[in-house]
């Protein structure tokens, strides 16, 4: 008989791991799928200590959750990987491969439920009589020793596969930084350094652009994947506000007319040329 305890431990982890599953196949980012899929561990993690597997719960926590979900948390935080970036296929044809083999792995599975006869339970001090983690080496390497070389085998081969997917040919010599130097001067591209963010700014953010000397953002001086997922602070308006009031004081001061600023429609490149008053007056 189940206590009323355990039962509604069981449904409250229940819920969080398949919660956690949904949430790690729906999600748009790759971070907020592996965080999903590392609450669903640590609810199985309680389970298996829920049922005595001490052993198991801990290797659950420390080797699958913290070893290689974080890994893999840390990795994917770092390249930078986006929802656009597994859009694009590395192999044609491979959704309906996955789709075929997740139809095929479900009717096995539901197969292999619906056949399963269970009339007597061992129970747990049966099964962890001679410990749980002797317990549990005498069936992987006993009863279930093919399905665990198996299950080796697929994580193997799905490591290569990975990394050769990730893999990428260099089909020229990269280019030395003199090259690089001597190619940007050839294009007329940037050619001094690139202004650090937050320049004229007052705040050195990395995700707050640099200003150039008429109060407009420097696009350039912000890393390129802070710009295309819009992360941006842009606090040019701001500035130019603050300009405008203290041209406005200098000029009552002084007694002359205030200057008319050209109107700032958008950030523009660092590059591009801002007209003078004559130009804007033609």
């Amino acid at each position: 008989m189940t206590s009323t305890g355990e039962a509604v431990q069981f449904w409250i982890l229940a819920v969080i791991a398949v919660g956690g599953a949904l949430g790690m196949l729906l999600m748009k980012k790759a971070v907020h799928s592996a965080l999903c899929l590392a609450a669903t561990m640590m609810a199985l993690a309680v389970c298996y200590l829920a049922q005595g597997a001490v052993f198991l719960g801990v290797v659950q926590i420390v080797v699958y959750t913290g070893a290689i979900m974080m890994l893999f948390l840390f990795v994917v935080m770092l390249v930078g990987v986006t929802s656009a970036d597994s859009l694009k296929e590395q192999l044609k044809g491979q959704r309906i491969a996955a789709v075929l083999c997740g139809l095929g792995f479900g009717v096995l599975l539901i197969a292999g439920i619906a056949n399963a006869k269970l009339k007597d339970f061992t129970g747990l001090s049966a099964a962890n009589a001679e410990g749980n983690v002797q317990g549990l080496a005498r069936l992987i390497f006993t009863k279930y020793v093919w399905a665990f070389e198996i299950t080796g085998a697929l994580l193997i081969t799905a490591a290569v596969g990975a990394m050769v997917l990730t893999h990428r040919e260099r089909v020229r010599k990269p280019l030395t930084q003199r090259q690089l130097a001597a190619q940007r001067v050839k294009d007329n591209i940037q050619v001094p350094p690139m202004p650090a963010p937050g320049v004229y700014a007052r705040h050195n953010a990395v995700d707050i652009p640099a200003l150039l000397p008429d109060g407009t953002i420097a696009e350039d001086s912000v890393m390129a994947t802070l710009r295309e997922r819009g992360q941006i602070r842009d606090v040019s308006q701001d500035m130019l506000r603050r300009m405008a009031e203290l041209e406005e004081t200098t000029a009552d001061l002084l007694g002359r007319p205030s200057s008319a600023r050209p109107p700032v429609t958008g950030p523009r490149q660092a590059l591009e040329t801002v007209p003078n008053h004559e130009e804007a007056a033609e």
